[in-house]
């Protein structure tokens, strides 16, 4: 499996900064380029996808995000960490894969992969022909838009090549216009430290102040993108029951889970992807959208929303203290912009 033609575009991607603190990114360098060296003998990868968006969501589903999105006291969670977490599921899902394999062809050397080594998933999946790079750097299909998981097994035999297709997005510059932060800096071009998703998750500091008001009332990663992208009007609907909604995450709102202790954040996601960023994040995270919902609250409900934020002014975690501090400084600075 040769890469090497996608290893100068990585360097440009590693060298402008666009990993922000995945430094994990910068250490392992071309290896994610070079499958051989991850898995020494290496000479196939299959590329697998696992849809995930649930069944039972209505036909209406970009819709119905969208008003949860500009309701400001609605908590919203990223579609794929709605159900368990990815990693457990099609981990198991590419064992069994990989061992069906072997029943077929005779003893193989083989390691799976999803999301968990320095492995270019979208450059395998394009090249594996599961569909095009999107100018929002997702992988996209014409059957199946973009809501799939990737994952891979690294074989130790030659197999014939499926061919890549041709990409999709013509003039359509949805996903560069949605993003609220400006992220998606060029077409296919991602600028991570900007994204939400990166910002609510990977990053383990202060989220910077500029980008905080347009956080909005996400909490855990973002969807924009998949949501303005006209191919995923053809999402392609999970098989499995594992990416259903487990947990209130359709309805939730954010004074709700404000109110969660350690020890009811992680009994509520157990089992998700979610529970990886810990409850100090979590509520960094909230309290950037309850500082962005006090603006917008009504007198009743900014109460409600300073009372609660004033609880945690003690907090003994330093990261959520200054968010605290923050939020609640947000009603004034508000009003002060509106002339009030």
């Amino acid at each position: 499996m040769d890469l090497s033609s996608a290893e100068p575009g990585l360097l440009a991607w590693l060298s402008a900064g666009y990993h922000g603190e995945m430094d994990y990114m910068q250490r392992h360098g071309l290896r994610r380029a070079r499958p051989a060296e991850l898995v020494e003998g290496t000479l196939s990868v299959i590329s697998a996808r696992m849809d995930y968006l649930p069944t039972s969501a209505p036909e209406d589903w970009t819709d119905r995000a969208w008003s949860r999105l500009a309701d400001p006291l609605q908590a919203n969670v990223s579609l794929y960490a709605h159900g368990r977490d990815y990693h457990k599921v099609l981990r198991a899902r590419l064992q069994q894969l990989a061992s069906r394999i072997e029943s077929q062809l005779g003893p193989l050397g083989t390691r799976v992969f999803t999301d968990s080594a320095p492995v270019l998933e979208a450059e395998l999946a394009v090249r594996s022909g599961l569909g095009w790079r999107g100018k929002h750097t997702l992988v996209l299909n014409r059957h199946g838009g973009s809501m799939f998981f990737l994952g891979e097994i690294f074989v130790n035999r030659a197999l014939l090549p499926t061919p890549a297709v041709d990409g999709h997005c013509g003039n359509c510059q949805a996903c560069l216009d949605v993003c609220p932060t400006q992220a998606i800096v060029a077409p296919y071009r991602l600028d991570a430290r900007r994204c939400i998703s990166y910002l609510t998750i990977e990053h383990a500091g202060p989220i910077p102040e500029p980008f905080r008001a347009q956080i909005g009332n996400r909490i855990y990663g973002c969807d924009d993108c998949q949501l303005a992208c006209p191919w995923n009007k053809f999402a392609a609907r999970a098989v499995l029951p594992d990416f259903e909604q487990r947990h209130p995450w359709g309805h939730a709102t954010l004074l709700t889970l404000w109110s969660w202790d350690e020890a009811q954040f992680l009994a509520s996601t157990e089992g998700s992807a979610i529970r990886r960023i810990g409850h100090d994040r979590w509520l960094r995270n909230l309290a950037v959208a309850m500082g962005n919902a006090l603006s917008q609250a009504s007198a009743e409900q900014a109460t409600q929303i300073r009372q609660a934020l004033g609880a945690r002014l003690a907090h003994p975690s330093a990261l959520v203290r200054e968010h605290v501090i923050w939020a609640l400084r947000q009603e004034t600075t508000k009003a002060s912009e509106r002339g009030l």
